[in-house]
């Protein structure tokens, strides 16, 4: 698609969960505070929360939490953000690759720096008038992908009527994206070989969520199954699980970390595991599974443990993105002038 001085302008706004501006106590807090405040997060009655949240959590929390992301913390800053702009280079780079070079990218994330909102004027600055958001959510969930759809909807008031913005709602069983997760699983499998145990560990969401409507689980199911396929694997040559479940409530089961302990306690010699609602990796999967369950399955007794990184800005995974963004404004880019 060659440029034209009358084509008409597309922005791309690559959206994550977001991280804080340092690793200590108080950026801690700050992040923290939004992104636990927010009702698709949790929903327990307002009054009660905030004596919880204020009383209790963000005055316990951050010091721990800190220390955490000190440990993944890069010369660069934290790696969701360092990963995001890596992502939005590569992606704005494969679309004028692709001829679009009427397409701009920006990055933003739903809870710290650089927010949605701040993502969207970058974009209508570059005279967009029409915004693909593309959240880097693969599984939808009321909590991550609805809440995206909350603050778009709140930005959207301080930006002119004229602009459309649209929504990706999930990419779960997209065939490009599937594609780079089996590439990057037989990768690991040339250095490493094969293991015993290939677990795909989803980020967790209350069990009641679920009961309520939320497709997530179904989502995840079907994001794994289609991965087992890919990689031809027999049924127990893998599990989903879920991780990073956080109260006292039942969430979505299996728990990666007590299916780590039982293959360790049964002898397994070999896992490997992979994140795939994760497009970027970051403290869940950096320190929670290839630290902390690393831990808890050799303690078990388990054998060799291997973490398979998220998609990052793997080529493949840069190329599917860029199929995804592509399909969705497809009609934008046919009825906009020549």
């Amino acid at each position: 698609m060659p440029e034209s001085g009358h084509q008409e302008r597309i922005g791309i706004l690559l959206v994550n969960l977001g991280t804080p501006d340092a690793p200590t106590p108080d950026a801690l807090r700050r992040y923290l505070k939004e992104f636990l405040w927010d009702r698709r997060v949790v929903d327990t009655p307002r009054i009660l929360w905030w004596f919880i949240l204020n009383g209790i959590i963000l005055n316990t929390r951050p010091a721990r939490s800190a220390r955490l992301y000190e440990k993944v913390w890069t010369k660069d800053g934290p790696p969701l953000l360092v990963i995001g702009n890596r992502q939005k280079s590569a992606l704005t780079e494969e679309l004028r690759r692709r001829g679009h070079t009427n397409m701009h990218v920006e990055l933003g994330m739903r809870y710290g720096r650089p927010s949605i909102q701040k993502g969207l004027e970058a974009l209508t600055g570059h005279g967009c008038q029409r915004i693909l958001v593309l959240s880097l959510f693969p599984q939808y969930s009321n909590s991550t992908t609805a809440s995206v759809s909350d603050a778009i909807e709140t930005a959207a008031k301080a930006l002119p009527s004229s602009i459309e913005i649209k929504q990706v709602n999930d990419y779960h069983d997209h065939a490009a994206y599937i594609g780079a997760l089996a590439e990057s699983v037989r990768e690991t499998w040339k250095e490493n070989g094969k293991p015993e145990k290939l677990m795909l560990s989803f980020h967790g969401i209350p069990q009641r969520y679920a009961d309520n409507g939320d497709p997530y689980p179904d989502h995840c199911a079907r994001t794994a199954r289609l991965l087992a396929e890919k990689l031809e694997l027999e049924p127990a040559e893998w599990l989903a699980s879920f991780q990073s479940r956080f109260g006292r409530e039942e969430w979505l089961k299996p728990y990666t970390d007590e299916t780590l302990k039982a293959w360790g306690e049964k002898g397994v010699k070999n896992v490997q595991i992979a994140c795939p609602g994760f497009a970027a990796d970051c403290l869940e999967t950096l320190e929670e599974i290839a630290v902390e369950n690393r831990k808890i399955f050799n303690h078990a007794g388990g054998g060799d443990f291997h973490y398979i990184p998220a998609l990052n800005d793997r080529p493949d995974h840069i190329r599917a993105l860029a199929d995804i963004a592509t399909s969705h404004c497809a009609a934008w880019v046919d009825n906009s002038p020549d």
